[in-house]
């Protein structure tokens, strides 16, 4: 499987990302801001897991080794849920400092730098989730949506902190300034609270594939399908076993026929499989399809 467009989007984010993330870390220490401080060591913790999904790219590549003979498949999933697991953490840990500082009387934060700061950050992240969205939708690839929502979380943060900072203008030497030193905490926790829903639903989204957990609508065309190629054909049953890994499908099916059913010639048997696989649109590189003929059910 060609994987090389792919591996060349996540190169030139990862080049985007180590920028992005120097300029979020440096610019929140200088302008003393816990919340733009975050979102460089979200996108530095992103640099970490997309170098992790291009290596497991120019694996999947391989298809196959004489040691993982079914490929590399199960390592997509493995990356996306160990990603949403750490974006999870940061997230929680962040919460927890924003608790800590507006219990304690929240800080100062040069606003008007700040405000510049986040506006940089907002445009390059929001820009580059647009790119590789694009390329995403093109390519069909899993590894690059995850990298579109960590673009499109940042960009969503950086927003979050560019109101709060305008926000801390405006409130400046009026009667709520006192307000102005919870806002940078304030914004870090709802930040934190709005991006967790996102790693922890791809988490588990992973991890049903890496349990691999039956997906409905496979499963679901796949009875349908087989219980009209069973009636036409006058077989007895069937059984299936499905599961989505990645990009690849999985799909097994064992047909019961009579003891004397005659089938006819592996050429006839070979046609009915390509029927099924017509039917199920199980043509590509990304199914693995095995279907067999039997008539002892303990094979089913």
């Amino acid at each position: 499987m060609d994987t090389s467009r792919e591996q060349r989007v996540l190169t030139f984010s990862i080049g985007v990302t180590m920028a992005v993330s120097a300029v979020g870390f440096i610019g929140g220490l200088l302008v003393g801001s816990q919340a733009i401080l975050f979102d460089g060591v979200y996108s530095l913790v992103d640099v970490a897991l997309t170098l992790v999904a291009l290596s497991v790219l120019r694996l999947v590549a391989r298809e196959e080794s004489p040691r993982f003979q079914y490929g590399y498949w199960h390592l997509e999933p493995m990356v996306e849920a160990l990603g949403g697991a750490i974006l999870s953490l940061a997230c929680i840990y962040a919460l927890a400092n924003a608790v800590i500082g507006m219990t304690t009387g929240g800080h100062e934060v040069k606003a008007g730098p700040a405000l510049l700061w986040a506006a940089v950050l907002c445009v390059s992240n929001l820009a580059m989730a647009a790119f590789v969205r694009i390329r995403a939708m093109q390519l069909h690839s899993a590894l690059l949506w995850l990298d579109v929502r960590a673009w499109l979380l940042s960009g969503l943060m950086s927003l979050a902190v560019v109101l709060a900072f305008a926000i801390a203008l405006l409130l400046r030497g009026g009667e709520h300034a006192h307000w102005i030193p919870y806002l940078d905490p304030l914004v870090l926790a709802a930040i934190s609270v709005a991006v967790l829903p996102v790693p922890l639903r791809s988490a588990w989204k992973a991890m049903r594939e890496v349990l691999q957990v039956a997906p409905d609508t496979l499963d679901a065309r796949v009875q349908a399908v087989m219980n009209d190629f069973i009636a036409e054909h006058g077989y007895l049953d069937f059984t299936s076993h499905v599961a989505k890994i990645g990009r690849m499908r999985f799909v097994e099916i064992h047909i019961l026929t009579h003891p004397d059913t005659v089938i006819g010639t592996i050429g006839n048997v070979d046609a009915m499989r390509d029927a099924i696989a017509e039917r199920l649109d199980a043509r590509g590189s990304e199914f693995w399809l095995t279907i067999d003929f039997t008539a002892d059910p303990a094979w089913t």
